[in-house]
């Protein structure tokens, strides 16, 4: 794992731990250091919730991030950092904290301040807004405070070394004078009058068409503390290939969706286009839903697992830019907590018809299933398909369902799969991520497990105050979703982005979620 606040490795917890603190126009100057500019950025999803509270696509992140600060955030190497919180730790085994930045203020005038974050918190207690991550991370606090502007304190119910980090890094701060009145945040749509914290505000939208935001100023993470480009405007388009082709015409300035890999290395000869490159924290993985029959079967499950050939997707889909995980769910960049006794499921249809006669097929008894996945991520169409082709050499018949995005994540959260292939953004924490991805309600828990022997090594490694023996806890979970089939981590990857060469100083974070339309990198790039 990366630098992580140095959690709780010191007495105990007991001293407090401290982390210091339309279409593209051409610029020119305004008073501020700020120009005219507007950045156009191409996205092949339209936002689903405008309430960053809600479970929500990626698009619906990289608008409201623009809006609603998170209390941290992450460098290139997956290390948090301060935003909203100048610092941040424990004060006790049960007392969490965030010191808050008193300069940052909502664009109705209003200072953001502890009362905000406390609200927040206490408000996905209180409503449990659906498909919130946040929500599972919060197991462990009890309520959140605010004695003082700039003071938010955490009660615990149990010692908890992840949340603060966790919390702080995942959860988006609203405006508690809007959000309050409008009653449960679970079914705040806010999708009118936005309310602030910068850099930029969304201002207008046509839903599959755009979405207009403009600076908000004073925003303290850009020169002079006004974002440097006028105006951000996201543009929907069908797929990947619309977007490169806008992007070569100059319809667009940035495509914020990672390419593929077979078109990472011709947009990289495309004169006036740049290719950035983005560390990956996440992974791609195939889950089977545990609560259909015949998937709550081990050796059905085995039996999947061993009919994909995961090399020759790493080596013809992704163009030898992904890494095994050798079937782990932690995954090789996070070294500290790698267990290398933890293999890849070997490709070996012989195997896997042996294992599905074993659970009773064969002699005219065939397992055929379904898997969904989003159209929008082609990378994950591409390999779905030699999924399919894979399987049906072990008798298996996989009926792929690709769908668009949005109906891809209602369906994901109301369980309606078989199989379930996607991807997992970041991987920042093994034990926080294994218990959104693999604790009964977890908000990420797509093969819908509940081994109480998981459970309750996930939940000690949580609590765990001893960096030694969270690492044990957290590879004896990760043994334990390998062996069982609880999840089938396929690979990870370095992801590519490309934009216009006319457009500088991106700031490149980890991940799809972030990479270079993190609000601090939109705050600051410039046009030549």
């Amino acid at each position: 794992m990366r630098a992580r606040l140095s959690l709780v490795a010191v007495a105990a917890l007991a001293v407090a731990t401290t982390v210091a603190a339309c279409g593209p126009s051409a610029p020119s100057k305004t008073a501020g250091g700020g120009s005219d500019a507007t950045l156009t950025i191409a996205t092949t999803t339209d936002v689903v919730n405008f309430n960053p509270l809600i479970g929500n696509s990626r698009t619906d992140n990289w608008i409201t991030s623009l809006m609603y600060p998170r209390l941290l955030t992450i460098d290139a190497n997956g290390a948090k950092q301060p935003y909203l919180a100048k610092s941040f730790g424990y004060t006790n085994p049960t007392t969490g904290y965030y010191e808050l930045r008193d300069d940052m203020t909502w664009s109705d005038g209003k200072p953001v301040t502890a009362a905000d974050v406390a609200y927040t918190i206490n408000a996905i207690l209180k409503d449990k807004p659906a498909g919130n991550t946040t929500y599972g991370q919060l197991v462990n606090v009890d309520s959140a405070s605010a004695p003082s502007p700039t003071r938010v304190e955490l009660k615990l119910k149990a010692p908890d070394s992840t949340v603060v980090g966790e919390a702080g890094f995942w959860m988006n701060v609203v405006p508690q004078h809007v959000f309050e009145p409008a009653g449960s945040v679970a079914n705040f749509a806010n999708n009118s009058n936005w309310v602030s914290a910068g850099p930029y505000k969304l201002t207008s939208f046509a839903k599959g068409q755009n979405y207009t935001l403009e600076r908000v100023t004073p925003y303290p993470f850009a020169p002079n503390n006004t974002p440097t480009v006028a105006k951000i405007v996201y543009r929907v388009y069908p797929d990947i290939n619309t977007e490169i082709l806008a992007l070569k015409n100059g319809d667009v300035d940035l495509i914020a969706n990672a390419l593929p890999p077979a078109q990472v290395k011709n947009l990289q000869a495309v004169s006036g286009v740049k290719v950035e490159q983005v560390p990956g924290l996440g992974y791609a993985h195939m889950t089977y839903n545990m609560k259909r029959k015949p998937l709550d079967d081990l050796k059905v499950r085995q039996a999947l697992a061993h009919a994909v050939d995961y090399n020759a997707i790493r080596t013809v889909v992704l163009q030898g830019q992904a890494v095994s995980t050798g079937s782990s769910p932690i995954p090789p960049v996070l070294k500290e907590f790698v267990d290398p006794s933890l293999t890849e499921y070997n490709f070996d249809p012989n195997l896997s018809k042996q294992l599905l006669a074993e659970a009773g097929y064969g002699a005219g008894r065939t397992l055929s299933l379904s898997m969904i996945y989003s159209l929008q991520d082609a990378v994950t169409a591409q390999w779905a398909t030699i999924v399919k082709d894979d399987a049906a050499k072990a008798g298996i018949t996989i009926n792929l369902q690709g769908m668009d995005r949005n109906t891809y994540l209602a369906k994901t959260a109301a369980g309606e799969y078989d199989i379930y292939a996607g991807n997992f953004a970041i991987m920042d924490d093994p034990t926080t991520n294994m218990a959104l991805t693999y604790l009964p309600g977890g908000a990420i828990n797509y093969s819908l497990v509940d081994d109480p022997a998981l459970n309750a090594l996930i939940t000690r490694a949580q609590a765990s105050t001893d960096r030694a023996e969270q690492r044990s806890l957290a590879q004896q979970a990760a043994k334990l979703v390998h062996d069982n089939v609880y999840d089938n981590v396929m690979y990870m990857q370095n992801l590519y982005f490309a934009h216009s060469d006319k457009w500088s100083g991106f700031v490149v974070k980890p991940s799809e979620l972030l990479s270079v339309v993190d609000p601090q990198s939109l705050a600051n790039v410039t046009k030549s």
